[in-house]
This record gives structure tokens, C-alpha cells and sequence, in this order.
């Protein structure tokens, strides 16, 4: 899935009762008032941009204190307006803060992207909480707000982000759950890369398999911590079509079923439903294949992809978390 943040202007305009209370009841969702603390250009495409704050101390992450492919908010202010105060959250799209939000006249409200959480470091003495987002550049032309505002973003720049509140226990946003499964095939196009990356570094070093990311080019290749039984294939795409590499290469690493083909998924229409279906935690990865697959990124690829592997590879449509992350031509909701 920015650049202020509301005292009062906008929020006085939405009134106490459209936007929130000010108390802090625990909830699972929160706002989360930040400012960038650094910037990192770290190839053509990938811009790291991380954020400190005193509300960091309250982000939520898994039991073990993993973020995983965590889903947050970023909320992307229009030029010359500050962002609404966002107090009343539940966790729901539907509920108050998120309506509220929509009232607000679309020229001042700002802009809201999802995106996943890199790295989120807790405080040390000495050193401050901070949280880390990669956000893919387009240096080309076709940046959105996010994008264009990451371009521009430098150290002192506030942002806002809706994400979980560790006061509430349970962590929303977060998918992956491979259960007892010992391979994993982890797949996504750049708007994937982040996530990946943040759940290669927490595998352990008994589980194997594969990870395979499509970049736009070469140069967009990052070095990564890898369990010594995880093969990482990069593809740079060039001027292929998005997602040809991808496909390809998962087709030569996971080899079709020998005799019995798998169910036929139920087709799903990426231009007027979000393709996003995720396992249960602890749900079974299916007899017999023991792999747990994940893969995210542009919708088409990936709806292509899930048929592959649960009908021509036949695995457990349980064992296979995908998500459509964006649709080529296609604005998804936030």
C-alpha cells in the first residue's frame, strides 16, 4: 500500500464525531504520527525510508515480534493540506475513521496506499524505535502519490500510518502462516520484494525452498538474508511484459503432477473483485507436497499462477496464499 499531520484544520472541519474520540481506547488498529529519520536509495527502483516517533513504541507485530508481510496505511497528504486527526480506529475499512476519512472533500483528505512493513525495530537505550518501508520508485514516468511523494521525501518530513496496536494482542495485517510446512515457495513481482524479503530473514534454517522476484532490471537485485536451504531467483524483467519472467520461472522450479492434475480453481474477475485468499494459521499445507506456497504481486500474474500450481501441480488450495496486490490499468481501493 505523509507529508503532515493534523492538529486541527481538516480535523476541525470533519468534527470530533466524523473523525474520532480523543481518547486512546485499545483497539486493534491505530494511527501512528512519525517522521523520517533517513533515506536510502537502495537501487533504481527501491527507495528505503525509515521513520521514528514515540507512537512506534505502541506498533504491533506477531508473538515473536515479527512483522512478517504486514499490511499498513500510509496516508499521502494533497498538496498544501494536512491529513485528517484519525483517532477512532477499529481495524475495519468500514468502520468510523475510515467513512469519516471519505467525507472529507477528496482535494484536501490526502491519498491512501497500502503497503507492507520492511523492518520494524524495537527502542534500545541509546536508540530510538524505528520502522522501515521500501517503497518501488518509477523514475520512468507513472509514479502515484506514494511514489512521488517517497521521491521527495528527507529526514524531518512527517507521515502518518494506520497499522496494528501492540496494546491490543492480536497483530492484523499479517498473512503468511506456512504452519509445519518444511518448503515454502515464496513469489511476487517489486511490489512483493519487501515482504520477502522481511520473511526470508525469519525462516528457520531447517525449512528449504524457493524465492522468485521479478524486478524491473538487474540493477534492481538486492543482496538478502537467506536460510542456507533457500535458493533466491531474481528476474529482471527489461521489456518483456510484467510477470512473463515470473511465470516462466516458477513453471521450471515446480514441475506439473506427473498422473492426477488438481481441483480447477474457481476463476475469479480481477477487474471487479481484489484476488487475495489466505490460509487460516495452522491450516494444513496438504498431504503428500508438504509446500506452502505465497505469492503476491500484479493480479493477472498471479491468478495465473495459483491455477498452475493448485490444478497442473495439484496442490492444496490451502497451501497457497495469493494476493493481488495491484491490477495493471486498474486503481484497486486502498
Amino acid at each position: 500500500m505523509s507529508n503532515a499531520v493534523v492538529e486541527n484544520g481538516v480535523a476541525e472541519a470533519m468534527g470530533a464525531e466524523a473523525i474520532g474520540e480523543t481518547a486512546d481506547p485499545i483497539k486493534p488498529m491505530r494511527a501512528f504520527k512519525l517522521r523520517v529519520s533517513a533515506v536510502a536509495q537502495l537501487t533504481p527502483h527501491f527507495r528505503r525510508i525509515t521513520f521514528q516517533g514515540e507512537d512506534l513504541a505502541l506498533f504491533g507485530s506477531n508473538a515473536d515480534g515479527l512483522t512478517l508481510d504486514l499490511r499498513i496505511k500510509v496516508m499521502i497528504p494533497s498538496p498544501g493540506h494536512a491529513l485528517p486527526e484519525l483517532s477512532n480506529i477499529n481495524g475495519s475499512l468500514q468502520d468510523d475513521w475510515y467513512q469519516g476519512w471519505l467525507a472529507v472533500d477528496e482535494n484536501q483528505r490526502g491519498v491512501m496506499r497500502t503497503y507492507t512493513v520492511r523492518a520494524l525495530r524495537p527502542a534500545v537505550p541509546g536508540c530510538p524505535a524505528e520502522l522501515d518501508i521500501d517503497f518501488v520508485l518509477h523514475p520512468d514516468g507513472g509514479s502515484g502519490p506514494a511514489a512521488e511523494w517517497a521521491a521527495a521525501a528527507r529526514p524531518g518530513d512527517p507521515l502518518m500510518l494506520v497499522g496494528p496496536c501492540a496494546r491490543w494482542g492480536d497483530c492484523l495485517g499479517i498473512e503468511y502462516a506456512p504452519g509445519q510446512a518444511e518448503r515454502v515457495l515464496l513469489v511476487g513481482d517489486e511490489t512483493a520484494v519487501p515482504a520477502i524479503a522481511a520473511i526470508l530473514e525469519t525462516l528457520p534454517p531447517h525449512v528449504g525452498g524457493h524465492a522468485v522476484l521479478e524486478v524491473p532490471s538487474a540493477e534492481d537485485f538486492l543482496d538478502l538474508s537467506v536460510p542456507p536451504n533457500v535458493e533466491v531467483h531474481w528476474v529482471a524483467r527489461g521489456s518483456r511484459p510484467h510477470g512473463d519472467g515470473l511465470d516462466g520461472k516458477v513453471r521450471t522450479l515446480v514441475a506439473p503432477a506427473a498422473c492426477d492434475r488438481g481441483e480447477e480453481p474457481e476463476d475469479v474477475d480481477i477487474d471487479a473483485a481484489i484476488l487475495w485468499e489466505t490460509p487460516a494459521a495452522g491450516t494444513s499445507v496438504g498431504a503428500g507436497h508438504g509446500l506452502y506456497a505465497w505469492i503476491a504481486g500484479e493480479a493477472a500474474t498471479i491468478r495465473e499462477l495459483r491455477r498452475y500450481l493448485v490444478r497442473d501441480v495439484g496442490m492444496d488450495r490451502n497451501a497457497v496464499a495469493f494476493m493481488g496486490y495491484w491490477r495493471k490499468g486498474k486503481a484497486l481501493p486502498a
